[in-house]
């Protein structure tokens, strides 16, 4: 199975790049963040037509979103709400081939790394925490947790760790957080397993770059990890870089692993 984690940042505005993707990567289970749009408004039929039939939608008008789009079928579905809040930011489904996919979308917290000055930060820490107790009660068995988790935990994950430490999305606090969330959840991180601690590795770009590729200051925020049963069963894991350069693109890219 080849599954992928994608914050597409709208996917009708940009369902042609979804598609192309789909086909030329030849995914399985393609899991969506930052979908921007109503379920009534979900491009389903596009995807559909496209081979992908079997989708699992949860979003809302403008901001974040969830998804997950298959081409076998999801035998189960469910969702959850985490930190106080119903905004729809987790989806899971299970494949019929026995592999549960949760799908998470986790708040970026705003640009001031302070609980008491800011709001936001204090509600990414609590998301994150509250997954680390849910995951560190509920062990995951034959699963894979992917998406835009909004947090570069290594010094690989980034550009400059020295320059962005902090930063939101790679102080202390955060990565010590996710770090924790992996160990006490029973997580296992899919991409480092294949490409090791040492490589830098970037899903994320700011659109703020004149030139992204030049500067190359990006951050691993999208990440792939699979509970421990299928550690063994990694075969290929790939960032999709070049989607970037798209034109119309995603500041993220695609992540895929092969199981």
């Amino acid at each position: 199975m080849k599954i992928a984690t994608w914050n597409i940042n709208s996917v009708r505005l940009r369902l042609d790049l979804v598609l192309g993707f789909l086909q030329q990567a030849d995914i399985d289970v393609l899991c969506l963040q930052e979908t921007k749009t109503q379920d009534m408004h979900f491009p389903g039929e596009a995807f559909t037509a496209a081979g992908w039939p079997h989708q699992v939608i949860r979003g809302e008008k403008s901001y974040n979103g969830v998804a997950i789009i298959s081409r076998q079928p999801l035998v189960e579905t469910s969702y959850m709400n985490w930190a106080g809040k119903t905004d729809c930011r987790h989806i899971w489904a299970r494949t019929q081939d026995g592999i549960g996919v949760h799908n998470f979308y986790v708040p970026a917290g705003g640009d001031i790394p302070d609980i008491d000055e800011n709001s936001k930060f204090a509600h990414k820490l609590q998301f994150i925490a509250e997954m680390t107790t849910h995951f560190g009660v509920n062990k995951p068995q034959t699963e894979v947790l992917v998406g835009d988790l909004n947090i570069a935990p290594l010094a690989s994950d980034v550009w400059s760790s020295k320059q962005l430490l902090k930063i939101v999305s790679h102080t202390p606090v955060e990565t010590d957080g996710l770090k924790r969330l992996i160990a006490d959840g029973g997580w296992h991180d899919a991409v480092r397993a294949y490409f090791g601690d040492e490589q830098k590795l970037y899903s994320w770009w700011s659109y703020r770059a004149r030139d992204w590729a030049a500067s190359d200051r990006g951050r691993r925020l999208d990440h792939i990890w699979v509970s421990l049963d299928l550690a063994d069963r990694i075969v290929m894991a790939e960032i999709h870089r070049g989607l970037r350069g798209a034109d119309k693109p995603s500041d993220h890219v695609p992540i895929s692993l092969t199981l």
